[in-house]
């Protein structure tokens, strides 16, 4: 009975999570889809592979807020009553729910570690084709369209079947020529070829201005120009269609990698990270050396033989040690820089393969940690529905994605390891789940407000001064 009034809420709950964050997606990228004549399917499939990565982020809020609201129902409609009277304990009263949630949270690793990363490859691919896909070939009255390479074209009015009026049309395709190659017709139709990979743009009655000659030679070539009755011009639209860019140019990143591949490819970071470290500590205690066997030869004097040089060194002996070794000075100091900022990339880069690995861990856990949080709290606050029990849930979810939001930019600035940087919000988590299960097992009125006036009032009793000799009644 419990796990099927759970269903139902934990259902609603995560499809309306599940679709504000798709949202919330559609408005970071609406720019990148719109106008392009993308194909419903397109969108269809993006979409879907952008609900996938959003399943584990959506769990842990989704069995929050279902917890709160089902176990609020039950002792809001008197249902959690009986069952203590009967002599059942709150935790005896969620065991089911708590396997329930135990195979979510199983559910929610196997996912996180098998499947999302095949929906993360295939949305950044499709995601990467969309956004460099062209807009779509929409000519507006009276505005020049440029988005088929080398040309640019303006028609000044437009009808419903698609008949151009006043068109203009700048050739570009000789590049650094600029405006040389202008046509120009009364009236204009077009017409997509059968393999639909060019343009048809069939003109009338026009004219046209040719003048290639090159900018240095300006001058000793005639200009070309004619009219024409009917005239034909071929625009390729190879650059507006969907090419998909193949998937094996992704694979590699962080987010498309399971638990095992991530452990590998941080091991196989780390020892490049140690060889290439070697190599940059061996050529600095190179550079910095002064004396060395062949200083002579970069036009170094070496100490010994100034030292033993009574007569000392001639000045242009001095210039040319000095000029080698500010040389030298302002090439280690460049080199310093490159090596940190190599250093810091490196860092950086093996810091996310370790979040990521934790990632899909602690997001299993923190749906165990929610529910003990939301499953004492709504039968604590004995409120069911869609009011209290929403706003509670957002509270602990903002402190959860906070704190793990923070923790993850310090542990990729390097101020914090992996561990424990990506458990910070759920260790945080832990005691207050902890104290809600304790204080509803014991039927603690904690959100009572006439228990805690009863409370206030006996620290008042105790503070108020007592006459010794009280009034005789």
């Amino acid at each position: 009975m419990i796990v099927k009034a759970f269903i139902g809420p934990f259902a609603i709950s995560f499809m309306i999570v599940v679709f504000i964050l798709v949202m919330q997606f559609l408005w970071k990228y609406v720019d990148d889809l719109m106008g392009k004549g993308l194909e419903w399917y397109v969108l269809l499939e993006l979409m879907t592979y952008a609900t996938a990565s959003f399943v584990p982020l959506a769990l842990p809020l989704a069995i929050l807020l279902a917890s709160i609201m089902t176990l609020g129902g039950l002792g809001e409609n008197s249902e959690l009553v009986p069952m203590r009277s009967a002599g059942m304990g709150l935790l005896r009263i969620l065991f089911p729910l708590v396997v329930f949630v135990s195979v979510l949270s199983a559910g929610s690793y196997f996912f996180s570690n098998n499947i999302l990363p095949v929906a993360n490859l295939r949305f950044h691919s499709l995601l990467w084709d969309v956004t460099r896909k062209k807009p779509a070939l929409n000519l507006q009255p009276g505005i020049f369209y440029n988005g088929i390479d080398g040309f640019s074209i303006r028609a000044m009015q437009k009808d419903p079947d698609g008949t151009l009026h006043d068109v203009l049309i700048y050739d570009h395709r000789t590049p650094f020529q600029g405006n040389r190659t202008v046509v120009r017709a009364r009236k204009g139709t077009m017409q997509r070829s059968t393999a639909g990979d060019f343009l048809l743009l069939i003109l009338e009655d026009g004219h046209f201005y040719d003048e290639r000659s090159p900018a240095k030679d300006r001058g000793k070539y005639p200009l070309t120009r004619g009219t024409f009755k009917v005239d034909e011009i071929r625009l390729d639209l190879t650059g507006l269609g969907l090419d998909r860019t193949d998937e094996e140019l992704f694979k590699d990143h962080y987010k498309m990698l399971s638990s095992a591949q991530l452990q590998l490819g941080r091991d196989s970071l780390l020892r490049q990270f140690d060889e290439r470290t070697r190599e940059q500590r061996d050529h600095l205690a190179n550079t910095f050396a002064v004396i060395r066997k062949n200083a002579t030869q970069q036009g170094l004097v070496k100490i010994d033989s100034l030292q033993q040089d009574t007569a000392g060194p001639t000045t242009e002996q001095l210039r040319n040690s000095y000029e080698a070794a500010m040389n030298m000075v302002r090439s280690n100091l460049s080199f310093l820089d490159q090596t940190a900022n190599e250093r810091r990339s490196r860092e950086e880069q093996i810091a996310r393969f370790g979040i990521e690995w934790h990632r899909k861990r602690m997001l299993a856990l923190a749906c165990l940690i929610f529910f003990f949080i939301g499953a004492p709290l709504g039968a604590i606050i004995r409120k069911g529905g869609m009011g209290l029990p929403v706003v509670a849930a957002i509270l602990f979810f903002l402190v959860f994605h906070i704190i793990s939001f923070s923790t993850e930019k310090l542990v990729v600035a390097g101020e914090v390891q992996p561990w424990p940087g990506m458990w910070v919000s759920t260790l945080v988590l832990i005691p207050i789940g902890a104290f809600l299960t304790w204080k509803a097992s014991a039927d603690s009125p904690l959100f009572d407000r006439d228990a805690y006036y009863r409370g206030w009032e006996r620290i008042r009793a105790l503070l108020r001064p007592r006459n010794a000799h009280p009034p005789a009644l």
